[in-house]
């Protein structure tokens, strides 16, 4: 098997620059040209299109990637499974997390794992759902954990937990004084929310839809604090996780706007690509998270 060339050829497939990709590789550039040579001799094909200014993967390459990437993770998994064989959990386990679970609900998780197995080396990577599902699906990480929705067949799709959703705004706001607050109170809003992509702005749009809100205005931000902090000036109101508002209300910092006979619900899941179910440490990551989520 060309590990090494196949690592090189993903490797230069997502940085577009061979310096880089020799840089990043700990390697020579001429190195990273001849993996690629032997590689296009291989398979009989032209892998990248070259020319002074750019740098573009074929057609061709684009299908050695997707395969390239997998024929990486079985190899590395081998690997880590001859590590495991002992029964220790050690090695790497890379995570993904929406935003919210990221930043909110994992690093307690994170601290217990290390705590109990320290010859586990933990990397989390943030971002929001749409970002996360395409991490797993590329093998980027291990394992994901998202707060919406996925379409993705080739994935493996598990809810570990409920998340309720509050609309929050300053205590300053008209609406954080008022018994009794009613849809249509909500009408006619400017609403701080997230980017697209992410599971609290789609699950924001799903609420919007459903009641038939008419909407004065979206100030869109990228980052839960970003949002919180604009709420704290007076502006608008927002859709967001107890985890993400639960300080910031307990210190007055933001109000909770509760409505009149309803609640916000969603699910938490965590996803894999099926060449994962079987590895080591994602079974430990899982089993942990499952224990966590069920003594709450």
């Amino acid at each position: 098997m060309h590990y090494d060339a196949l690592k090189t050829f993903v490797t230069l497939a997502e940085v577009k620059n061979f310096t880089k990709t020799a840089e990043l590789l700990l390697m020579s550039q001429p190195s990273v040209s001849m993996h690629i040579k032997n590689l296009e001799k291989e398979f009989q094909t032209k892998l990248f299109e070259r020319s002074p200014k750019y740098l573009k993967i074929t057609p061709t390459g684009e299908i050695l990637y997707d395969r390239a990437k997998q024929m990486i993770t079985i190899y590395e998994q081998t690997r880590q499974d001859i590590l495991d064989h002992h029964n220790s959990i050690k090695g790497e386990l890379k995570i993904g997390a929406s935003f919210t679970i990221g930043e909110y609900i994992l690093p307690s998780l994170l601290f217990d794992l290390q705590k109990e197995y320290p010859e586990l080396e933990l990397k989390a990577v943030i971002g929001n759902t749409e970002e996360i599902v395409q991490s797993v699906r590329l093998y980027k990480v291990d394992i994901g954990l998202i707060e919406g929705q996925t379409n993705e067949k080739e994935l493996s799709v598990h809810a570990f937990m409920q998340d309720e959703l509050f609309i929050a705004a300053s205590s300053d706001h008209p609406l954080a004084a008022k018994q009794d607050v009613t849809i249509s109170d909500l009408q006619n809003q400017t609403w701080v929310t997230r980017e697209v992509g992410s599971g609290t702005r789609e699950y924001l749009n799903h609420v919007i839809r459903s009641n038939g809100l008419k909407v004065k205005s979206f100030l869109t931000i990228s980052s839960n604090q970003g949002i919180k902090e604009t709420l704290m000036t007076g502006i608008g109101l927002s859709l967001l996780s107890g985890s993400v508002i639960e300080r910031d209300v307990q210190h007055g910092n933001l109000s909770v706007i509760r409505l009149k006979n309803q609640t916000f619900n969603r699910t938490l899941s965590y996803i894999y690509s099926p060449v994962m179910q079987d590895k080591k440490n994602v079974k430990t990551f899982i089993n942990a998270l499952n224990k966590r989520t069920s003594s709450k």
